[in-house]
């Protein structure tokens, strides 16, 4: 089955060249290191031991920056690489990775781009994060004798479902795994479904229950909590297209007994923020932060279609909705917003993060909506109640300090691997 695999995605390649330029087009490309997409870099390999970690987008990437942090620590002539695969990821580590880490986009899957990207980085150990696998990637990886493991490792049922359907194939993947890592021991089950062996398998948690709090900036929020001051808000975080009438909805219904309200709406892509304001305005007064645009009296909407400031805007509202769950989308992660003591609300689509959100629901620490109304009725609440909003507050920063200590069960376990392997 790679052998195919590899043949018709040598075949497809001049079809990878126009996906890529209609991508370019969208801005979902970077012009200046398109480059990196064929596997070829002018950034020199650095001498001695390269650890890769490959991560899909923001999420993952993000789950690696305290086990990146943790790992320079501990070993400090150890050198490091990490690979994503979209331009908002890429923007996310230019800020966030420590120095001397570098970040390249990953290659394309054919098969010239991935033995490129392995020729010259020539890596010694390389881990995949969650579930991105990319078969040629693979093959190349292990041609090159690379110790690989996957870490973090995430097989969702809809996942197992799919690959159940080519065990040829993922069964060579997962064969060239030495170790792998998953989140919960649904996902180790899968795995083992799939082939994996469970000498192979070691459960060390979840990376992203020990993420560091998202930075800030500190005058930005003083300035916009000054602009702000008693005002009652509340924030929808990562919202995905129909969920903004739906918040427009909800604020509707408050803005009855809370003329005063801002509801603060973060898209989950920035760049829907001028459309989601033309929707908008015919519900009230809008103000774009893209623009700019200042927050007077009567702005009911405040639209924050800007990169990496959620950090900010979590700190300036302590109610928060996590959008991609009033639309079947499967929900976007809450642990951001958990972090920093944000009361939490959620619609019925968490698929994405069932588990995660089943724990909390059990202990108190976020709350299920359904329609606007039922949407309402708990912002209502949560802004009405200061001791109901502390105490999920409290719930939530428990439940954070008890899951962690994933990072450090994992580095013991992988010590030995990084101390044998010759550079």
């Amino acid at each position: 089955m790679i052998k195919l695999y590899r043949l018709l995605t040598f075949l497809l390649t001049p079809l990878v060249f126009v996906w890529l330029w209609l991508r370019l087009i969208k801005g979902k490309e970077d012009r200046v290191r398109l480059h990196e997409r064929f596997g070829i870099t002018n950034v020199p390999r650095p001498d001695g031991l390269l650890i890769w970690l490959h991560a899909a987008s923001v999420g993952e990437a993000n789950s690696l920056l305290t086990f990146i942090t943790r790992v320079r620590e501990r070993f400090p002539d150890v050198h490091l690489l990490i690979t994503t695969g979209t331009v908002t990821s890429a923007a996310l580590m230019k800020k966030r990775l420590p120095a001397g880490v570098i970040h390249q986009y990953v290659p394309v899957d054919t098969p010239d781009a991935t033995m490129n990207f392995i020729r010259h980085w020539k890596p010694d150990i390389a881990f995949w994060v969650e579930s991105e696998l990319w078969p040629n990637l693979i093959y190349a990886a292990k041609y090159y004798y690379c110790f690989m493991g996957i870490i973090n490792g995430r097989m969702s049922e809809k996942s197992f479902e799919m690959w159940q359907r080519f065990p040829s194939l993922i069964s060579y993947m997962l064969g060239t795994f030495s170790i792998v890592f998953p989140q919960t021991e649904k996902d180790s089950e899968r795995f083992m479904g799939l082939g994996v062996k469970p000498k192979n398998l070691f459960m060390a948690g979840n990376l992203k229950y020990d993420g560091a709090p998202l930075s800030f900036n500190e005058n930005e929020l003083f300035q916009l909590t000054d602009t702000l001051s008693s005002r009652p808000r509340w924030l929808a975080a990562s919202t995905h297209p129909g969920e903004e009438e739906m918040v427009a909805e909800t604020h509707k219904l408050l803005g009855a007994t809370r003329p005063d309200l801002l509801t603060i709406i973060v898209p989950r892509h920035a760049g829907r923020g001028a459309q989601i304001a033309t929707m908008l305005a015919k519900h009230g007064k809008v103000a774009l932060r893209s623009k700019k645009e200042k927050i007077t009296p009567d702005t009911q909407f405040y639209i924050a279609d800007t990169m990496g400031e959620l950090g900010l805007l979590y700190r300036a509202s302590e109610v928060v909705f996590m959008g991609g769950s009033l639309v079947p989308h499967g929900g976007q992660n809450p642990l951001e917003p958990a972090r920093l003591s944000c009361a939490v609300a959620v619609g019925p689509y968490t698929e994405n993060f069932a588990d995660m959100y089943q724990e909390m629901e059990l202990v108190g620490a976020c709350l299920r909506v359904g329609a606007p109304q039922q949407l309402a009725l708990q912002i209502d609440a949560l802004l009405s109640d200061a001791t109901r909003r502390a105490s999920i507050q409290a719930t939530v920063r428990q439940w954070i300090e008890k899951k962690g200590g994933t990072t450090t069960a994992l580095l013991d376990i992988l010590a030995p691997i990084f101390e044998a392997t010759p550079a």
